[in-house]
């Protein structure tokens, strides 16, 4: 049995982690480097998403991000500059956007989210974590144009053909569904599978739960650097201390990359930011989660309040705001919904996050040939939220060499792009 596990990140994948390592008899200590209630595991849409089979690296996006990389308020932006690193993931992310890869990663992400909303529904229905947002309304694709409809209607029928519940709505269907829609959508494929949640409610019940079990967290805490020794990490070190364990978990998030380097263990993995607003006017207006597809934008009916949340941005490690992207999301938003306006102090208040984000969008989750004690957990992209419990359990088998929950092949941190 192994006693003793360290994990590196204080998001939703590490804390997921460390509950089905202390369900295992595990001492669990966190080291969390952000001691902060933001990030990305905070600020996303809440969704828990069978319905997303197909991944960011995809035939046509190389283009788009061609096309959109000189407009800083496009739903897909490239920051142009001078990082190897980022021209390395980049030529990678080329080279995975093809139709085989696509069809070899759907089942595989279809998979890995059935079985996290399982394990979301096991952690509700325990009550281990208190009261949290848990609802399965499904999510709405809405779009404004034909073309938008026809691509959907695509990916709609390859939902239903691996056994996902969706249903192709009218103008007429959804405006009985949502009557707040716009006269302007067209339509919408409405994915029954999937559920959304609260994010800042569950984390803050998981860390209280967490801690009320055993586990202990090291906040405002930054890994230096690792000591291995025949093959294990011997050390974990901080720039307030020294760790030792049986087992390491890197599931730091967009920057799990750079503690890998620590480690000589190459991955190719940027950080991909998204921008939030949260609001209070008329939260119970909006009924059902919806994703504005021309616009990119994720629109949740939380828990007191809405939030409207999207974009990728590709641009390095920062938390700097881009106060047009955040504009794009509200303006965007006003053209789907009727008489919709986001408070300019709720748009002001906007958030963001960085989305850990491999080459063929599929996560990084396994071990790596540098270390027999090491666990790799990241790379989630906007599959995150959805993704932590199913991680967390992965990793726990992983820990304890138990047979996985499902394979985990293609999850395989040292694999080639």
């Amino acid at each position: 049995m192994k006693s003793n596990t360290l994990i590196v990140g204080g998001g939703i994948v590490g804390l997921c982690t460390a509950y089905y390592l202390t369900k295992n008899g595990c001492a669990v200590t966190v080291i969390d480097d952000s001691g902060s209630d933001e990030g990305a595991s905070f600020i996303n849409a809440g969704y828990i998403t069978p319905s997303h089979i197909i991944p960011l690296a995809a035939p046509g996006m190389p283009s788009k991000a061609l096309k959109w990389m000189l407009r800083s308020d496009s739903p897909f932006y490239m920051k142009p500059r001078w990082d190897i690193d980022f021209f390395r993931w980049a030529w990678a992310f080329y080279r995975c956007c093809t139709p085989a890869r696509v069809e070899m990663a759907i089942p595989v992400i279809k998979d890995i989210n059935l079985l996290s909303k399982e394990l979301w529904q096991e952690m509700k229905v325990s009550g281990e974590l208190g009261d949290f947002q848990w609802e399965k309304k499904g999510l709405l694709m809405l779009f404004l144009t034909e073309k938008s409809g026809n691509n959907e209607y695509k990916v709609a029928a390859k939902a239903r053909e691996i056994g996902l519940d969706t249903e192709v709505l009218s103008r007429e269907q959804l405006h009985k569904l949502e009557p707040m829609v716009s006269n302007a959508v067209l339509g919408a494929i409405h994915y029954k599978c999937d559920a959304h949640t609260t994010p800042n409610e569950f984390m803050k019940n998981m860390k209280t739960y967490l801690k009320q079990v055993g586990v202990v967290f090291k906040q405002n805490e930054r890994v230096t650097d690792f000591s291995i020794q025949q093959k294990r990490v011997k050390e974990v070190q901080t720039n307030r201390g020294v760790y030792r364990a049986d087992e390491v978990v890197l599931a730091a998030g967009s920057w799990t990359a750079r503690l890998a380097d620590k480690l000589n263990i190459n991955l190719l993995l940027q950080p991909g930011k998204g921008y939030s607003i949260n609001t209070t006017e008329t939260p119970e207006a909006i009924r059902y989660p919806a994703v504005l597809m021309e616009s990119k934008v994720a629109v949740t009916p939380m828990r007191r309040f809405t939030r409207f949340a999207g974009t990728m941005e590709f641009s390095g490690h920062n938390h700097y705001i881009r106060k047009e992207r955040v504009a794009a999301i509200a303006k965007a938003s006003g053209s789907y919904y009727k008489d919709l306006t986001i408070p300019t102090e709720d748009i002001e208040n906007a958030k963001c996050g960085l989305r850990p984000v491999t080459p063929d969008g599929l996560p990084y989750i396994g071990k790596t040939k540098v270390a027999d004690n090491l666990t790799v957990a990241a790379g989630h992209a906007m599959m995150g939220w959805s993704l932590g419990p199913a991680t967390g359990k992965l990793v726990s088998e992983i820990v304890f060499h138990r047979k996985t929950s499902m394979s985990i092949a293609a999850f395989d941190p040292m694999r080639r792009f």
